[in-house]
């Protein structure tokens, strides 16, 4: 067997493989050998079929299945030896006349190759890298709540700006008939809270569905009907109110923190401050982390330049999938994974420059502290590590879940890379402004 390479340009290339007989000539005789042996032709015993009908049966099958596996075999130990970084899969270029009869075959493949570049983490401008803190305002609401969900209601007769009110949705002709709790302050605008504020029990009050809520899920609640149904709906709906309450704060007291938190581990409004505090900026650094990583990927996809074998890999995307794809499909496609794919190229190249690595012990060390974590929501707080180990070791089992916590790691691993060598500004606000800063004021 021989094995050239001829290079196109830098990131095309075609393989050339020759095999001769010698190559797969045992090993072909030795299989029809086999099958001599166990055929069951009718007119002759199990063993005694004659070797010259089991090749005239099966010689050609055998000898195009041999020679594709070692034609597979043969390549991928090149790729692997000669250190080619390629894109896609080597495809084989189209051969329709292949004569099996002949002493020997060669077969040529296209590979598309992977670009040299270097990767720049020093931006020009900074990034933006936020610390949300929770401020006393919002700590404040935050307890509001907490009293709020653990008060008691007060029947009212009136309704007032505060209240809860039961009531139930109407409409014949789309048959709603919905019954729900709400608070005023869910309505878009001040007309339709107006509407309620002095009403009682027994009051219907018409609304119009369009522009009620600010957002449609909560029409979707509201009227009970699925999201394709309120997209747009503009129709009156009855109101008939059936109970009006008002819920009383509870006391900031230590039967209140018990509730909320395992027995004296908050004892007063000062530890509770903190607590709220501490547990809201845990989540907002996740927020802020996962910012700073979309942020930091952007400006690398966008300031990285390189080339890519795009005509390659259009013409590999057409049958790397489930279904095959025609070639205008394939370069739809193409065109929208091709960020993606320059990411992919760029992240490894970081990885290797930053020694990242990621040990089967860090994966089963996350996933047991992920379910130590779920387990803790269902009060669940001291598992042995028995058990941790086993539940660990049925989500390790699928292999997209331990892939997936695998990725998970490379992007922490990576996130602590651009903040140790990253062009970065801290820049400290709190969860409202870094709302309106990131995503609008909506």
């Amino acid at each position: 067997m021989n094995i050239t390479r001829e290079n196109v340009d830098a990131l095309n290339a075609v393989v050339k493989v020759d095999i001769v007989k010698e190559d797969y000539s045992d090993k072909v005789e030795k299989i029809l050998s086999d099958y001599r042996k166990t055929a069951n032709i009718p007119g002759f015993r199990k063993g005694h079929v004659p070797m010259g009908m089991v090749k005239k049966q099966y010689g050609k099958a055998v000898l195009v299945d041999e020679v594709n596996k070692l034609l597979q075999d043969a390549l991928n130990k090149y790729l692997t030896e000669e250190k080619l970084d390629v894109l896609g899969q080597p495809l084989p270029k189209p051969q329709d006349d292949i004569n099996w009869d002949a002493e020997g075959f060669t077969f040529e493949f296209e590979l598309g190759l992977a670009p040299e570049f270097d990767v720049e983490l020093k931006s020009k401008e900074p990034i933006t890298q936020y610390n949300i803190i929770a401020d006393d305002k919002m700590i404040d609401e935050q307890i509001e709540r907490i009293q709020k969900q653990y008060g008691k209601l007060v029947s009212q007769d009136v309704v007032e700006a505060d209240s809860e009110i039961t009531g139930t949705y109407t409409n014949e002709e789309k048959e709603i008939d919905n019954t729900v709790t709400l608070t005023l302050d869910k309505f878009k605008g001040d007309a339709t809270e107006k509407q309620f504020v002095g009403a009682k029990v027994g009051d219907v009050i018409t609304l119009n569905t369009k522009g009620l809520f600010e957002d449609e899920h909560d029409l979707m609640h509201a009227l009970k009907l699925g999201h394709d149904e309120v997209h747009g709906l503009d129709i009156e709906v009855n109101f008939t109110i059936n109970e009006i309450n008002k819920r009383e704060l509870a006391d900031l007291d230590q039967e209140l923190f018990n509730k909320i938190f395992p027995q004296g581990e908050v004892t007063s409004v000062t530890e509770l401050k903190e607590k709220i505090k501490e547990d809201a900026e845990k989540q907002f650094k996740q927020q802020s982390d996962q910012k700073l990583l979309n942020d930091v990927t952007e400006y690398l996809v966008e300031n990285t330049k390189f080339d890519l074998p795009a005509e390659f890999l259009t013409k590999w995307m057409q049958t790397a999938g489930e279904k095959e794809m025609d070639a205008d499909q394939a370069k739809e496609e193409y065109e929208k994974s091709e960020k993606s794919l320059r990411y992919q190229l760029i992240e490894g190249k970081l990885i290797e420059a930053n020694e990242v690595k990621v040990t089967m012990d860090d994966i089963k060390n996350h996933a047991r502290e992920m379910i130590k974590v779920q387990m803790a929501q269902f009060g669940q707080t001291n598992p042995s590590d028995k058990e941790l180990d086993d539940i660990a070791a049925r989500v390790l089992s699928n292999q997209d879940e331990a892939r997936r916590i695998s990725e998970q790691l490379v992007s922490q691993k990576l996130l602590e890379v651009y903040k140790e060598k990253a062009n970065l500004k801290v820049k400290e606000l709190s969860y409202e402004n870094f709302v309106k800063e990131v995503y609008g004021d909506k």
